[in-house]
């Protein structure tokens, strides 16, 4: 759902609701929260010798095959992939 003005509208459905502050201030508290960080999560490709075809952004590396793996990104929404280089071990993402 998202607002739009006085009113919370779901993306879905169009369903329309009117916002209540009080009700969303008591929802909104962080009090006794911890950030634990991401949660570990074991990936296939993690410590794999399986490489894809990606080009090395190094200047000074022509490869175009590089080793990866597959992490979440802190709230499990997306996954960023992690690449080294076959040659020249140069490390980068692409989320």
């Amino acid at each position: 759902m998202h607002t739009e003005d006085d009113t919370w509208v779901c993306r879905s459905c169009e369903n329309e609701e009117s916002r209540d502050s009080q009700t969303e201030a008591d929802m909104t508290t962080q009090d006794g929260q911890r950030d634990d960080g991401a949660p570990a999560v074991a990936d296939a490709t993690q410590g794999s010798t399986e490489t894809m075809h990606e080009p090395c952004p190094a200047d000074d590396c022509d490869s175009d095959r590089a080793y990866y793996e597959m992490l979440p990104k802190p709230g499990g929404s997306y996954e960023v992939r992690l690449f080294t280089c076959v040659e020249c071990g140069h490390k980068w993402r692409e989320s």
